[in-house]
């Protein structure tokens, strides 16, 4: 700034004279329309249409429909027949195995099971009994942990899957009581 008192230096604006009192400055000029903002590039922009108004109310979703039983009760019924079809074969085999060995034991014969051979169908129908409830009992067992892990019958899975376990026991149970039994009405009737 320069002092009042000295003359302005040369090419200066001369200073505007002061305004009459009572009048209005005039008004400064107004701004131009900022632009709208756009948004950055890649943001998400709203639909052409705008949103669509929300249609209907709440519902209660469609009941889903309820998966399949049927590995749970397949696994089940090969577990019943494992812990109760084949022993029961077992049992009338044994009863006839044991019936027959005091026909086929001699002190001649030098081979072991050849007390055996009066009951070999018996014998082969026995081991067909168990080689059969063994194959059925671990479909149930596979079948049933399948049945459980799916839930597609989960209770008859974990009831397969206990008989199933059982099943060997009750076979060798029952084998052994039908043996027993047979083997002294055998020798009642070799004796008698």
């Amino acid at each position: 700034m320069t002092d009042p008192q000295l003359p302005p230096p040369p090419g200066a604006v001369p200073p505007v004279p002061p305004a009459p009192s009572g009048a209005i400055p005039p008004a400064p000029p107004a701004y131009a329309a900022a632009p709208p903002h756009a948004a950055p590039p890649g943001a998400y922009q709203v639909p052409v249409g705008g949103y669509a108004a929300p249609t209907g109310a709440y519902a209660v979703p469609d009941d889903a429909s309820q998966p399949s039983r049927l590995p749970g009760i397949l696994a089940l019924i090969l577990a019943v027949v494992a812990a109760v079809v084949t022993p029961i074969v077992a049992a009338v085999s044994g009863f006839e195995i044991g019936r027959r060995i005091p026909q086929g034991i001699t002190t001649t014969s030098s081979d072991v099971l050849s007390f055996l051979s009066p009951a070999r169908d018996q014998v082969l129908w026995a081991e067909v009994a168990f080689w059969t409830g063994t194959v059925l009992g671990i479909a149930a067992i596979v079948i049933g942990i399948i049945a459980i892990r799916k839930k597609q019958g989960r209770g008859a899975g974990i009831a397969a899957l206990v008989v199933a376990v059982l099943a060997p026991m009750i076979f060798f149970l029952v084998l052994v009581i039908a043996f027993s039994a047979g083997s002294a009405a055998g020798f009642a009737d070799f004796t008698g």
